[in-house]
């Protein structure tokens, strides 16, 4: 080990977007400051933020119905697909400020438009639809939202899951054309690109495995440089756990009491390809279901229309399952090693109260292709089994912790911040909707972590984000003005994607 001690001001663990965005704030903000990244795998974006390991969903709540609940009175409450939208609309205001500045180029490698539907089956899912829609589409939010149960009105739409479907059964959907499909990957590689021309330090191969406070109350890392074998010091004044899944054990090495009493439930995805051009020439949509009963959030089955390395790909999923693995190259003593005596009891309740999850995650790993493909028939009545492949998408790990609400061992869904008193580290932890909320919980992780800078950041913040401490809901001119702004900028305008991809 290197006696060595090497000091900067901020140190980055993971080279995935959220890391990737917080470097990219803070070069904007802090120019001076210095900023390590270490990053385990050879390449950036190769985990969570990679374009076959996650759906690729902008995630603007348009079609996800579980961001939206049917209250006892038979309302429907969207407060949680209002806040999920602005936040969206906040990435994209950063993400239109960097291709404005020529900071990152070609918008369309990471970011294309795709309409976003629902579809549901059933009277009483049918009901609920046509609800939503009436809640939502008076929203400025989600203007442009049509909603039809007519069968013919929606061959028009998705006639590739019309096509031989009886039609003794209700069905309806709804669809926005202002939604996107958007590559993590390859935005997270420009960001890093654009970062590592700022003389950001980039440091693959190398596997944080200690932190710890010095008595000067800086943070020092152990770090393994797997090319050499080597174990080099770091030290610095503010450290952001971005690792994804692995982010719950260095998080727990820290020792921050904000870290205990945390654990994690570690899901695994599958999608299936399709691999006939004629099929996915049929299909221009990201349609969303509903989810069975007993499956998790993260399970909700869709039919996506990808843009994969420039090539229009179609993609049904996932299909969960259960791995003991934090992170998709991570290691099967994951799980097991993260209990610890402050989370035991934790983790204990949280295996009590989530047995039907568990036995349903088996099931769903012991499926056989052929059930997969009856799965994926619901959606599509006549898919054939030769023209679908089975790809592995990444590793999601929902948080565990004891809430006020709802007691001990309490399964999290969603992105949530966990940072020390002092601001010194911050950690990021959960799953979807994540990377597409990528801005504003980094400007969430700045507030909570440098809050005596904020002031001065305020007018440069603004810059990059026009709405920034402004609802957009309450301000539809600027909403209306900001989103023309940013399909411009990103190429979002009506046939954009018949141009590229004809």
């Amino acid at each position: 080990m290197s006696n060595e001690e090497i000091k900067t001001d901020v140190i980055l663990i993971g080279a995935g977007v959220m890391s990737a965005t917080l470097g990219t704030l803070l070069k904007e903000l802090a120019p001076e400051w210095e900023i390590k990244v270490f990053e385990k795998l050879a390449n950036a974006g190769e985990e969570s933020s990679g374009v076959w390991n996650n759906a690729g969903t902008g995630h603007a709540a348009l079609c996800e119905l579980n961001y939206t609940d049917e209250k006892p009175d038979g309302s429907v409450d969207i407060s949680k697909a209002i806040k999920i939208n602005e936040q969206f609309q906040t990435s994209m205001q950063f993400w239109s400020y960097l291709v404005n500045r020529k900071l990152i180029h070609n918008p369309q490698d990471f970011i294309m438009p795709i309409p976003h539907m629902s579809l549901v089956q059933g009277e009483k899912n049918v009901s609920f639809l046509k609800k939503r829609f009436e809640a939502m589409s008076t929203n400025p939010l989600f203007q442009g939202m049509e909603f039809s149960d007519n069968p013919e009105k929606l061959k028009e739409w998705i006639p590739l899951i019309i096509k031989d479907r009886p039609s003794d059964e209700p069905i309806a959907a709804t669809r926005i054309d202002s939604g996107t499909d958007v590559n993590f990957g390859a935005l997270t590689n420009m960001m890093f690109d654009h970062l590592e021309s700022k003389d950001v330090d980039m440091n693959y191969n190398h596997s944080v495995k200690d932190i710890k406070r010095t008595s000067e109350g800086m943070w020092e890392l152990k770090v393994r440089n797997s090319d050499s074998g080597t174990i080099e010091r770091h030290t610095a004044k503010f450290v952001f756990i971005g690792g994804g899944g692995g982010s719950i054990h260095l998080l727990q090495k820290s020792g921050i009491p904000e870290g205990k009493h945390i654990g994690g439930f570690p899901v695994s995805g599958l999608f299936m390809s399709c691999n006939n051009p004629d099929i996915v020439a049929k299909h221009h949509a990201k349609v969303y279901g509903k989810a069975k009963v007993g499956a998790p959030p993260m399970s909700v089955p869709h039919l996506d229309t990808r843009f994969i390395d420039n090539k229009k790909s179609l993609l049904f999923g996932p299909y969960a399952g259960f791995s003991p693995k934090f992170l998709k190259y991570g290691s099967m003593f994951d799980l097991i090693t993260s209990v610890k005596p402050d989370n035991f009891i934790t983790m204990l309740a949280a295996g009590a109260k989530n047995m039907p999850l568990t036995k349903y995650l088996i099931q769903q790993v012991m499926l056989s292709k052929e059930k997969r493909m009856e799965e994926l028939r619901e959606f599509i009545p006549n898919a054939k089994s030769e023209d679908w492949d089975l790809v592995v998408a990444g590793q999601r790990v929902q948080i565990i912790k004891d809430t006020e609400d709802e007691g001990k061992g309490t399964l999290r869904f969603g992105t949530e911040v966990v940072n020390s008193a002092d601001g010194s580290i911050a950690a990021l932890l959960g799953a979807s909707p994540g990377a597409s909320t990528a801005v504003p919980v980094m400007l969430e992780v700045m507030a909570n972590c440098f809050p005596e800078h904020m002031k001065e950041w305020e007018p440069k913040i603004k810059e990059m984000i026009p709405s920034h401490g402004m609802s957009l809901m309450e301000n539809p001119e600027l909403l209306q003005k900001i989103k023309t702004s940013i399909a411009e900028t990103l190429g979002l305008n009506e046939n954009e994607q018949e141009r590229i991809f004809s």
